[in-house]
């Protein structure tokens, strides 16, 4: 699909049967700039949601939407659920787009007197709304070529039909001056209705969830996916404004069988006050209307079909639904099975069910699923942007995501003002959910390339030790990881866990993982022999595409408060300031970081502490009372220049030292504080570093930032030849961010 066919696609989803049932509920809860401003506000809220859909697509073009996102993020149990609420939600706005194609055009064929010789026409309803379900399910069936094509034809009418109501309305305003008066009473009932309007037509809004359900079948999906999501937006909430004004202004106050003021008049119609308000506005007007309903609930009904597929689609390609939602038919390339299903959904709903209480239900698990993507995009950009090859880019990243998901959750509560059946069917669907991945999809689903596989795994009883994570490489640096990891660990009751990452290729298969464990195997025994008389030891083999997102999943499934690794000094890739495993590992692990570097199996006499007046501090100098030889050990702080002062006012060196010891559990060492001399401060400490055994240095909060001058703390670490450890303490807002996200 070009980008033309994807934009018309996602508009087509938009502009459809809500917009025009909308109008005149929001107009008769929230007044005449209430209507406005409910289509302004949900325009801004879709664009933020439609940001985050944009980058997640332009980083993982593939068919699926919402559910893939939440594969990659949250793994099997929450992406079932958000694909299986997808393919609902998307399957009953169809048969609500179905039906309402139905009721126009039975009404109009009444009105031309075609149905005179029915005595009940409205039964025609239900047939006519089966009839055209079946042809949208065909045209689905010949391919996304046909889809796009049609869907694209009905979309340009239906918009063109929108944008020449807006373009009329607004001339009429500007001959008539006197009808801007309908705006007089702009807010009637204050600004606590409009969250009630902008839930119930938000659902007009939900488009770029079917754009992204076509990333196998994009043409240059990482750029034209999130261009069609945002133009898709810019259109569809600028028609919106400029047709909630005209709409407004359409009936002049006073007019014949108009009573009390225009907006009021308008809202009294309900569903109907839209095409009230177009038939004062324009001549023909319900003819106009009804032509524009076609086309929009026609066009809408092409797209839901496609994405709900698609949807089922993706759950049968993973596993977690039967084999058979899998299947693509050999000559049409679409998924026939996944079709056919969703197709029973919606001829259900269309014929059985009471539809437009089931579409609020959809409505709100749109808005259940955008809070998730929202919550998806934080954490995979947080998690795997080093993994991804981005397309677009969320501007004012994570304030535009977290936005829309505080306001999504607060319309999503106000639709219970819309429909006591959502608050049926919407549980109802999801408890089915749950049950279906519980007893059928979480043992068959296949894993994903993205996901953390446990290939080997030897676990303790829990107590309440100390949990120190170890990740360990090779036989190499086994011994001395181990050594040091005693060192810390002595003083306190802890239990060691270590872990090795499997290096499997990408192009090795998984079920060959066992061929590349034998080095971490030699390296997990090494350092097991050591610990294991001093700790109670666990090990964990585990394989990710990613090794530092590995270690970082262990250490939040194991709760670990303490992660050791090793450096072996300045990485080559320039991206990274320590290297590619490091660098994220420090940046997301919600723990205390030790990070040893040629420390090999040493005993230290003389140790060198910078100080540089950050939080990190304490932690370092705790840490290198754990390492100091207990006897005759010595601790020398070096508070790097200005540190005494920086953030604490303007206290003494030996003031901020002694309140930085009482924040650290004390071990028999001496520590003496030592003056930086009136020189560059780097050149200082490194030329005090060669009079000492080991330099402890703590990491400043911005010391991984991928932009801008290298920091004090940065430059010491990779130009110190003394052996090094690099300290940093996980603690406040940003380990809780951490730890859960």
């Amino acid at each position: 699909m070009s980008l033309f066919h994807l934009t018309m696609m996602g508009l087509g989803m938009m502009i459809g049967a809500g917009v025009f049932l909308g109008i005149g509920n929001a107009i008769r809860i929230a007044g005449p700039g209430g209507l406005l401003l409910t289509f302004a506000l949900n325009t801004l809220l879709a664009l933020f949601t439609a940001m985050s859909y944009a980058e997640l697509s332009s980083a993982i073009p593939r068919a699926g939407g919402a559910y893939n996102f939440a594969r990659i993020g949250f793994g099997g149990g929450t992406s079932f659920l958000a694909g299986w609420m997808e393919w609902f939600a998307s399957s009953v706005a169809g048969s609500m787009y179905a039906i309402t194609f139905a009721i126009y055009t039975v009404r109009y064929l009444e009105q031309l007197r075609f149905l005179s010789w029915l005595a009940v026409p409205t039964l025609l309803v239900k047939p006519v709304a089966v009839l055209i379900a079946l042809f949208f399910l065909y045209i689905n069936y010949r391919g996304a070529s046909e889809t796009g094509k049609i869907g694209a034809i009905m979309t340009a009418g239906q918009t063109l039909f929108l944008i020449a109501i807006g373009v009329v309305g607004v001339v009429v305003a500007i001959r008539d001056p006197s009808r801007l008066q309908n705006f007089q009473s702009f807010l009637p009932f204050g600004w606590s209705p409009l969250f009630i309007t902008m839930g119930f037509t938000y659902v007009a809004f939900e488009g770029f969830e079917v754009i992204a359900q076509a990333g196998d079948e994009a043409i240059e999906p990482k750029k034209n996916l999130p261009k069609a999501m945002l133009y898709s937006v810019y259109v569809v909430g600028i028609t919106y404004v400029v047709v909630a004004f005209a709409t407004v202004i359409s009936v002049k106050a006073g007019s014949p069988g108009v009573t009390g003021e225009p907006w009021q008049w308008i809202g009294s119609f309900r569903e109907r006050g839209f095409g009230e308000a177009v038939a004062r506005l324009i001549p023909f007007g319900n003819f106009l209307l009804t032509l524009a309903v076609i086309f929009a609930s026609t066009s809408a009904l092409n797209a839901t079909i496609y994405s709900a597929t698609r949807a089922s689609y993706a759950l049968g390609r993973d596993r977690m639904l039967p084999k058979p939602f899998a299947r693509i038919s050999k000559r049409r390339k679409t998924p026939w099975f996944a079709l056919l299903a969703t197709g029973f959904i919606v001829l259900v709903v269309a014929t059985v069910l009471p539809t437009m209480d089931v579409a609020s239900s959809a409505s709100m698990m749109f808005l259940f699923l955008f809070f998730l993507v929202n919550l998806c995009v934080i954490k995979i950009r947080l998690n795997m942007s080093d993994e991804l090859q981005y397309g677009y880019l969320t501007p004012l990243f994570p304030i535009v995501p977290m936005l829309a998901i505080s306001v999504q959750v607060v319309l999503a509560a106000e639709l219970r003002h819309m429909s006591l059946i959502a608050l049926i069917v919407a549980p109802a669907w999801i408890l089915a959910g749950l049950f279906i991945y519980r007893f059928y999809s979480r043992s068959r689903a296949l894993p994903a390339e993205s996901e953390i596989r446990v290939l080997e795994e030897v676990e303790a009883p829990e107590g309440d030790e100390y949990r120190i994570m170890v990740p360990v490489a090779n036989p190499e640096t086994a011994l001395s990881l181990a050594w040091n990891t005693n060192k810390i660990g002595r003083s306190r009751p802890s239990q060691i866990k270590l872990l090795h990452m499997v290096p499997v290729p990408d192009q090795v298969a998984l079920s060959d993982a066992e061929k590349y464990m034998t080095e971490g195997r030699e390296g997990i025994v090494e350092a097991m022999l050591y610990l294991v008389q001093r700790f109670p030891v666990t090990t964990t083999f585990r394989y990710c595409r990613n090794i530092a997102r590995g270690i970082t999943s262990a250490v939040r499934e194991k709760k670990i408060g303490l992660l050791i690794m090793g450096w072996h000094g300045e990485g080559r890739d320039r991206r990274f300031r320590i290297g590619s495993t490091l660098d994220p590992v420090i940046s997301r692990a919600p723990c205390d970081i030790v990070i040893l570097k040629d420390c090999g199996s040493k005993t230290f006499r003389n140790i060198l502490v910078p100080l540089f007046g950050e939080a990190n501090d304490a932690f370092a100098l705790d840490t290198a009372e754990r390492m100091a030889q207990e006897k005759d050990g010595v601790i020398t702080a070096m508070p790097v220049r200005g540190a005494a002062n920086k953030q604490r006012g303007m206290w003494s060196e030996e003031r901020y030292l002694d309140r930085l010891l009482r924040r650290v559990e004390h071990q028999p060492v001496k520590v003496q504080l030592k003056g930086t001399p009136p020189m560059d401060p780097v050149k200082a400490v490194l030329q005090e570093a060669e009079k000492h055994d080991l330099v402890v240095l703590g990491l400043a909060g911005s010391f991984l930032r991928q932009v801008g001058v290298p920091t004090v703390a940065e430059q010491i670490a990779r130009q110190c030849v003394t052996p090094l450890v690099l300290a940093k303490a996980s603690k406040g807002l940003s380990a809780f961010t951490k730890k859960w996200i």
